[in-house]
């Protein structure tokens, strides 16, 4: 982004007494990478020995995966993207030639629907300029990108096919159970169909440390480079996940892979189908999962659960009475132990979706009905900046009356030469008073025509440690 020549007058005044923010964590869409921890050490194998019983040999053995296995492998496709570049050698400068290679990529995909519906990893198919999907019975069709959703990396697909196509049919992942048999189906290593099995590892977890938006179905299924965006099923041959990611430190498969849950991946796709892009249900809370620590720290003997510290003016959180300190326990019949179970459950709902809330209050249990909320009464695209609404607690900790809180920025200029970063609250532009995004949605709105950068003068900001700074733009 190009910005007028910036010269930068800082006017530092500390306020007495104000803490820092801190963390401000809001049940609402982000934008966070996928990031798969890497180990720096290899991992300790132990011999062990077991006495199996009977018993244990004849439910494995009454386990069947070949009804599941035969639909979903004519069902799961192999999908190549085909990315042009621009490649400069020293005869390209010195001639005045351009040289353009392809870059071929590949993963799998799943069709759900007769008509040639497939979805796949965004992953996969970002940046391609031509796609191609080849079935299991050696057809290979020419396919569109419907739509996609970065932020739970699903992507819907569509090809024309002369006849009704085998499909897999979406299960209900929330009810699919630690320890429950699955299959996982795809083309690693450009191979054709291949089926692992393994089981349900684990649910809702998250690989970004808390911080992301994701929150995966973990297998013990073998997943390698070429499995993603291919189906995860159940015994009975419903698609339960979307495999996505492996956590390793050579790149491939090494105990674990991981999934988006298939009711996410289904709100996704009829999301697309229905508006053209994802609708995202916001709760309003924000706060912490619970353990021992931070129990300790809030003065509470429950471990379980997510820890309401604030609550979004006017969300749905707030309308319902959900107070700050409140636990909630569950949404709907969904346990809530961590933000990864919470965000999992609303990544699969919509704005104006009513969900029971199960909150401990006191050591009483209350269930409140909760209407959700559309993501843009709380958050706003801006000059790179994702601005959302101040909390009413961050208002009472800076002694503020309203501003708009830098939840995530892009800006690199602003970064680099402004030092402006998550954390600023937006106080002021142009010496008129941001109160909330409503305020920046009125901006963009007066200055829509003559351009938002050419518009902005000045901005003041406070920084994470409470101190108030001027930008002057010239």
């Amino acid at each position: 982004m190009k910005m007028r020549k910036i010269a930068t007058l800082v006017i530092a005044s500390a306020l007495g007494g104000v803490m820092a923010l801190g963390t401000y964590m809001q049940f609402v869409e982000k934008e966070e990478p996928i990031v798969l921890e890497q180990q720096s050490e290899m991992p300790l194998f132990v011999p062990t020995k077991i006495n199996t019983s009977n018993a244990m040999l004849e439910a494995v053995e009454e386990t069947d995966f070949v009804a599941a296995a035969e639909n979903t492998v004519n069902a799961v496709v192999h999908v190549k993207s085909t990315t042009i570049n621009d490649q400069l050698t020293f005869e390209d400068l010195f001639f005045g030639r351009r040289t353009q290679r392809s870059q071929v990529g590949s993963g799998s995909g799943v069709i759900i629907s007769p008509d040639g519906y497939i979805v796949t990893n965004n992953h996969v198919i970002e940046g391609s300029q031509s796609l191609t999907v080849t079935t299991n019975d050696n057809k290979t069709m020419e396919a569109v990108v419907i739509g996609t959703d970065p932020k739970t990396d699903i992507a819907l697909l569509k090809i024309d096919a002369d006849e009704d196509l085998v499909f897999v049919p979406f299960g209900d992942s929330d009810t699919a159970q630690i320890g429950e048999w699955v299959l996982a189906v795809g083309n690693p290593f450009n191979l054709t169909s291949t089926v692992t099995a393994g089981i349900i590892s684990a649910k809702s977890r998250d690989l970004t440390g808390g911080q992301g938006f994701q929150s995966f179905i973990q297998t013990d299924a073998a997943v390698n480079p070429g499995n993603s965006g291919g189906a995860l099923v159940n015994t009975n041959g419903e698609l339960i996940g979307i495999n996505t990611a492996i956590t390793s430190a050579t790149g491939s498969y090494v105990g674990y892979s991981f999934a988006v849950p298939s009711n996410i991946a289904s709100k996704v796709v009829s999301d697309i189908l229905e508006y053209g892009n994802v609708q995202n249900g916001i709760l309003g809370v924000s706060g912490a999962s619970l353990n021992s620590e931070y129990a300790e720290k809030v003065g509470i003997e429950e471990t379980e659960g997510f820890y309401v510290d604030d609550v979004t003016e006017k969300s749905g959180a707030a309308a319902a009475g959900i107070r700050s300190g409140d636990i909630i326990k569950k949404l709907d019949n969904v346990k809530i132990n961590k933000f990864a179970d919470l965000r999992g459950f609303l990544s699969s709902k919509r704005p104006n979706d009513v969900i029971k809330v199960t909150i401990l209050r006191r050591g009483n249990e209350k269930v409140l009905p909760v209407k959700l909320t559309n993501s843009t009464v709380s958050q706003v695209d801006f000059m790179g900046l994702e601005l959302r609404n101040l909390s009413s607690k961050a208002k009472k900790t800076y002694g503020i009356e309203g501003g708009a809180y830098v939840f995530k920025t892009t800006n690199k200029e602003w970064y680099d030469k402004l030092g402006l970063r998550n954390g600023y609250i937006i106080t002021e532009i142009n010496d008129e008073p941001i109160n909330s995004i409503i305020d920046i949605l009125q901006f963009k709105k007066d200055h829509a025509e003559e351009g938002i950068e050419k518009s902005i003068n000045k901005i003041e900001v406070l920084n994470n440690r409470g101190q108030k700074e001027r930008y002057i733009f010239k």
